[in-house]
């Protein structure tokens, strides 16, 4: 990456936190001054975010926030992109730490759940330091891959997904069909926002559940199906929920494609800013913000902290090492605010408060 280009400067973290947190390193300047070994580790440590698709808007912001971070601390950015391949994900992180010979930090966002433990086991081989989030085996933990393994970040995803469906159900008066978007089948972020979809159905016995199909996060994959379902369903449908934004984004132009933009209510997931802009113009209902720019800095200051000793993952609790990222919902009520903090100008992340978002320990069911 070149760390002069434009496009990385208006999505830099706030340099002043930034450069707190360098100097904060044990003086890296004075100390390899002394120990030219340690000057040539440093600068040439690779950051790396592993992630779907620059496409997505989510994974683009994502993507951002990792530049930024490696950028204050002027040392290059890898991403890698996987565009929903699994072996493709597998295998260029396996290229990328024989490339570096294991001197990087890695945050990644694993394909499928099952992704995870091939990538957790070459990194704790090559010793390199590495946050995971969303996607893990539930029988598997950072604490016993410690210290590389440094922590996995999700979301809890019923409660996001019930918090948008409860916005869209109010829009509709508690009443009527809804058609919904889901994510990759296996993915954990896509299983526990269709159980929030379904915990608010319970609660609003006056909606009902038209159909329900994936779209694998994509707003392409997203506009057909809304097309197909307006000429089935017709006047039936009074609703739309959305497992992400991306896919709303495809709900939403297949809607402006019909003239009926703003008198379906949508929601979805993520808070980009395409939807964010939509819900300024009344075009859409609500979302949820999971932060993707704090996402991408965070999961990269995690480990560079971890590999530098600022932080010893194996001395912290369990609650820092596999957590629930807190959320905001986004409506018409909020709206003005979210926009102007995260799209009027550029995103603070303070990567020193690691645990500040920590929404409480992830809960599993079995």
């Amino acid at each position: 990456m070149n760390n002069n280009n434009d496009s990385t400067r208006p999505l830099d973290i706030t340099r002043r936190k930034l450069l707190v947190g360098a100097a904060g390193l044990a003086g890296v300047g004075a100390v390899a001054a002394m120990m030219p070994s340690m000057l040539w580790a440093q600068t040439t440590l690779t950051f790396s975010n592993s992630f779907r698709s620059l496409t997505n808007p989510y994974h683009a912001i994502y993507n951002r926030g990792g530049q930024a971070y490696a950028a204050s601390l002027n040392l290059p950015y890898s991403p890698l992109v996987t565009e929903g391949n699994s072996q493709k994900g597998i295998a260029d992180i396996r290229a990328l730490i024989a490339k570096t010979e294991g001197n990087l930090i890695l945050n990644i966002e694993p394909n499928d759940s099952a992704d995870a433990r091939a990538i957790i086991e070459q990194c704790v081989k090559a010793g390199v330091y590495v946050t995971t989030v969303w996607n893990k085996p539930d029988d598997m933990h950072p604490w016993d891959y410690s210290p590389y393994w440094v922590a996995h970040i999700s979301e809890d995803g019923q409660a996001v997904g019930e918090a948008v469906a409860t916005e869209l159900f109010e829009a509709m008066g508690g009443s009527g069909g809804i058609v919904a978007l889901g994510g990759i089948l296996s993915n954990v972020a896509a299983i526990g926002r269709r159980s929030g979809l379904e915990a608010a159905l319970k609660k609003y016995p006056g909606i009902t559940l038209l159909d329900f199909q994936p779209a694998d996060w994509s707003a392409n994959k997203a506009f057909p199906i809304v097309q197909s379902w307006l000429t089935r369903f017709n006047s039936d449908i009074k609703g739309i929920w959305c497992a992400n934004d991306d896919m709303g984004m495809g709900a939403l132009e297949a809607l402006r494609g019909e003239g009926l933009a703003g008198m379906i209510p949508v929601v979805g997931i993520d808070g980009i800013e395409q939807a964010v802009e939509a819900i300024r113009t009344g075009e859409y209902i609500a979302t949820t913000s999971l932060d993707p720019y704090w996402l991408g800095s965070m999961g990269l200051a995690l480990g560079h902290a971890a590999r530098t000793g600022r932080i010893d993952p194996a001395k912290e609790p369990h609650e820092h090492r596999e957590f629930y990222v807190r959320p905001q919902l986004v409506t018409k009520a909020n709206v003005e605010a979210f926009y102007a903090s995260n799209f009027k100008s550029t995103p603070v992340v303070d990567v020193n408060d690691f645990w500040g978002r920590v929404a409480g320990p992830i809960r599993y069911t079995s």
